[in-house]
């Protein structure tokens, strides 16, 4: 097959895949029906306060995986609605940020600062439409980088990385996470290693399970399911139910403010954003396809950026950034979107997930099957078919519809998802807790799983307390598996040399990269404690 002929067979995977139903005698293929779900699904997180993408990703996916089996043709469906959820929620992220001043997501905080004054202005309806207008540019400008950048990265791996390089390439990705978004590096790298310790407790390759301390219970290890749902979803509801045990007037009244003037877009304004959305596109991109960074500086760096921009060209009498600039809602929402479709590309084309909404994504297709990310995924064979090539491109072709609903649909969305904003915390973190309970249930019907999901709830709630990430625990136990894996067959093909991490000087060059991040990690985070 040509890589044309790839394209092709991707998108008739989805377009003439398993039907959902029959409109007018016309069947709707159910992957594209499951990408709608998920953008509508993960608006309404995003628009709800203490919710994020993440959260409806956990749920949702054991649930999906239990709905629709372990076949193949599960894979395009359940990566549909996670997808679909992935975008959605950041876009719905600017409801609650515009209209109450309450980010819906950590990355939207920024929205707050233009948003929220335009709101107050009587500029609502119109802050939402620049707040879709630039979101959605940004995550299509992500895409297309992920398209373009995914396969070429698959293939110079695959080219020059072994099975020391890689083993060395894993460590510098776990390094390079602890250090930016562990709180700090000395926390960052002790959630690693809590990570990597619960990962090989009765794993490997040997005859007998490891650090299990003689018990049953723990011969079998622990499930990703029970680990990941626990500390991600369980430690957040027991946060957020401290935080409400202290905050008694969290739900009091709102004031309302009615929008007044004008609030169509103008071809002008248009114009005057796409600056700032094409700057932040670029910005969002870049630090999308690092590991471990995330939307929320994405979202910050932009909009300083557009900042110091918007010094030099603000318009006279126009209002400040801060001040209900729709220049300050552009330049952030493009970039925290323009994550979503980059943060694929490490995980395509290297198998690192870099963010929690990454790590479902492999953790879709490691439990379903028949598709493994990484550099082996874009091999272009003419002689026998790649069927996971074929999946990939499957793949771009949901996420190029769910930029579509985003597109049409999208704007509708987000105003009706207003209503998610009033939803109490009281009422929503109970079910909250249900479904992911019910969501392990479904996965592992026992009752250790369910002791085991409430264990890792308490850790992440404790991680918390001492504002230690839960992210490195979870890409840690994620990529745990990987590493031990990798280190083992580059152990055996260098003839059991205990010194191939040493063998070749890219390896040598990823693990000298561990150490300085490290370090200069500690460096600043010590010279900024001086400071303060």
């Amino acid at each position: 097959m040509q890589p044309l002929d790839y394209v092709v067979a991707g998108m008739q995977a989805v377009i003439f895949g398993p039907a959902a139903f029959e409109l007018l005698g016309v069947p709707i293929p159910l992957t594209l029906v499951m990408v709608f779900a998920g953008v509508v699904t993960g608006i309404l997180v995003g628009a709800t306060p203490g919710l994020a993408g993440p959260m409806a990703m956990a749920i949702s996916l054991p649930i999906l995986i239990s709905f629709f089996g372990y076949n193949v043709e599960a894979l395009l469906p359940v990566l549909g609605f996670l997808i679909g959820i992935m975008k959605g929620a950041t876009l719905g992220g600017a409801v609650p940020a515009i209209l109450f001043n309450t980010p819906g997501t950590p990355d939207a905080y920024m929205t707050t600062l233009d948003g929220y004054p335009l709101t107050q202005k009587g500029q609502s309806r119109k802050a939402l439409k620049v707040a879709h207008l630039s979101s959605v540019s940004g995550d299509t400008f992500s895409d297309i980088a992920l398209f373009v950048c995914a396969p070429f990265v698959a293939l110079m791996v695959e080219r020059h990385l072994d099975f020391p390089e890689k083993t060395a390439l894993l460590i510098l990705s776990l390094s390079f996470i602890a250090a930016v978004i562990g709180g700090s590096p000395a926390k960052g790298l002790i959630s690693v290693a809590m990570g990597l310790i619960a990962v090989f407790i009765g794993g490997g390759e040997d005859f007998y399970p490891r650090l299990s301390l003689g018990t049953d219970a723990l011969a079998g290890g622990f499930s990703i399911m029970t680990a990941i749902l626990g500390v991600l979803i369980v430690g957040a509801v027991l946060k957020e139910y401290e935080d409400l045990w202290h905050k008694s007037n969290l739900f009091g009244a709102r004031e309302r403010i009615i929008d007044h003037g004008d609030q169509r877009l103008t071809r002008a304004e248009i114009l005057r954003i796409a600056p700032y959305v094409g700057q932040s596109s670029l910005v969002g991109t870049i630090i999308g396809a690092l590991p471990g960074i995330g939307t929320t500086l994405a979202a910050a760096l932009g909009y300083q950026l557009g900042r110091a921009r918007y010094a030099r060209r603000r318009p006279e009498g126009a209002p400040a950034f801060g001040e209900g600039a729709i220049e300050g809602v552009a330049a952030t929402e493009a970039a925290n979107s323009s994550v979503s479709g980059s943060n694929l590309i490490p995980v395509l084309g290297l198998g690192i997930p870099g963010n929690a909404a990454a790590v479902f994504i492999i953790l879709a297709t490691d439990s379903i099957g028949g598709f493994t990310p990484g550099p082996s995924v874009f091999r272009f064979s003419e002689s026998v078919v790649n069927t996971e090539l074929v999946l990939v491109f499957g793949l771009f072709t949901a996420m190029l519809f769910a930029n579509f609903v985003n597109w049409t649909f999208g704007g509708a969305f987000m105003r009706a998802a207003t209503v998610m904003v009033r939803v109490p915390k009281r009422t929503l973190l109970p079910v909250v807790l249900l479904l992911t309970f019910t969501a392990v249930y479904a996965q592992e019907p026992s009752m250790e799983s369910l002791w085991f999901t409430l264990g890792f709830g308490i850790l992440g709630y404790l991680m918390r307390k001492v504002d230690m990430s839960p992210l490195p625990f979870v890409i840690a136990f994620v990529l745990g598996g990987s590493l031990e894996n990798s280190a083992r067959q580059a152990f055996s093909a260098t003839g059991g040399d205990p010194y191939f991490l040493f063998s070749s000087w890219i390896a040598i060059f990823f693990l000298a990269g561990s150490v300085v991040t490290v370090v200069l990690g500690l460096r600043q985070k010590r010279s900024g404690s001086t400071q303060a």
